[in-house]
């Protein structure tokens, strides 16, 4: 056993990155399948579940739920600007849908951290790291809702400026080849399950079991390696990088990489193996995930400007303010900036120390709060 655990570690440092890179890419097929099973489970409730809602409230947590169903703000973004192009839904009640759509899909990520439960030190940085997201994204909402419930901070703006940019078009963006790469095996796994011997119910249960298998073997894997590929000098060396400016290289760095793979959620589930390794510190991946919250609007914003009615490129400049927004109220200020992480650092250490909490986290941010908060006030 010892010779083994050496071997491990006297593996060439090369051969060790190209297997975390197979391992990241496991991974990120990995991510695929959860967000297709979890579609699959969801299928067809999105969009009834969107046109239902009667309050700004109830919007909110219609918002989060939808997302959770197909995890991707992308696409509940699309379906909500689609519902509003159509009629079907108003723009004062698809705001709060969007705040909820950047929520829900921070669901992934969290899920993702549970890859290293069994290694308490590792769950707690990787638990810190997705949870931070959720943290953020909750006290975004906190902040702005009501501001746009009573004065229409988003919504006023946003009509406006879809005035200005009516009359420009802009092709849809591409497929980025990450994208693309990780889609393939995804694809065809979801071939192999025949539709006519299982109902969508059972295809969203093996997709989702799978998924979870393979992201948590991967991250444990990619973990115990990264720690052993990058360490010392090279570990302070891209904490100082990433830190530079005070956060603003990280915003930057989460702005580029989302708009090149077009997913925050791979960007975010990235970054938890990185902080669960101690590769990054819980700070410095912290603007990274805000930069990811911009990004991922930029997909439907240029989509939007092609759209025929104006409400549409409306509703995706809400969700790109309120992501702006958001970052400029809460990071800049040194009193707020840093709440997020402490919040995150506090539920990882409670995580780790009661398990059960895991569960009652996930469960009751994503699945029964929304649910209870559709039920009452809807």
């Amino acid at each position: 056993m010892a010779d083994q655990h050496h071997r491990r570690r006297k593996l060439p440092p090369a051969l060790r990155a190209v297997l975390v890179g197979v391992l990241l890419y496991l991974f990120l097929v990995g991510v695929g399948l959860l967000e297709n099973g979890i579609a699959a489970l969801g299928e067809g409730f999105q969009a009834g579940l969107l046109e239902q809602v009667s309050n700004p409230l109830s919007g909110l947590f219609a918002g989060i739920l939808a997302t959770v169903l197909v995890q991707s703000s992308s696409v509940s973004t699309a379906t909500i600007v689609g519902l509003v192009g159509a009629g079907t839904l108003s723009v004062e009640f698809a705001v709060p849908m969007i705040m909820g759509a950047n929520i829900g899909t921070t669901v992934t990520n969290t899920l993702a951290a549970l890859g290293n439960v069994r290694r308490s030190e590792e769950f707690r940085r990787g638990f810190a790291g997705a949870t931070v997201h959720d943290v953020f994204n909750v006290m975004a909402v906190i902040v702005l809702l009501p501001l746009e419930l009573a004065f229409g901070l988003l919504s006023r703006p946003a009509i406006a400026l879809s005035g200005v940019l009516r009359g420009g078009e802009v092709a849809a963006p591409g497929q980025s080849p990450i994208r693309a790469a990780v889609k393939a095996p995804v694809d065809a796994f979801n071939a192999l399950i025949d539709p006519s011997a299982a109902g969508g119910v059972l295809i969203g249960i093996i997709l989702l079991g799978t998924g979870l298998a393979l992201i948590f073997v991967a991250l444990g894997t990619i973990t115990r390696n990264m720690r052993l590929l990058v360490a010392g000098s090279m570990e302070r060396a891209m904490n100082r990088l990433v830190g530079r400016g005070g956060g603003a290289m990280g915003i930057l760095v989460g702005i580029g990489v989302t708009v090149a793979v077009q997913s925050s959620t791979i960007t975010t589930s990235i970054l938890v193996p990185l902080v669960a390794a101690g590769i990054l510190t819980l700070r410095n991946a912290y603007p990274i995930t805000l930069g990811a919250n911009v990004g991922t609007t930029i997909t439907a914003l240029l989509a939007s400007l092609a759209v025929v009615r104006p409400e549409g490129l409306t509703i995706a400049l809400v969700h790109t303010m309120f992501n702006l927004t958001a970052l400029a109220l809460i990071y800049p200020v040194p009193a707020v900036r840093y709440i997020p992480v402490t919040v995150a650092e506090r539920l990882a250490a409670a995580a780790t120390e009661h398990r059960s909490l895991i569960v009652a986290y996930v469960a009751g941010l994503f699945l029964v709060v929304p649910l209870l908060g559709i039920f009452f006030l809807d």
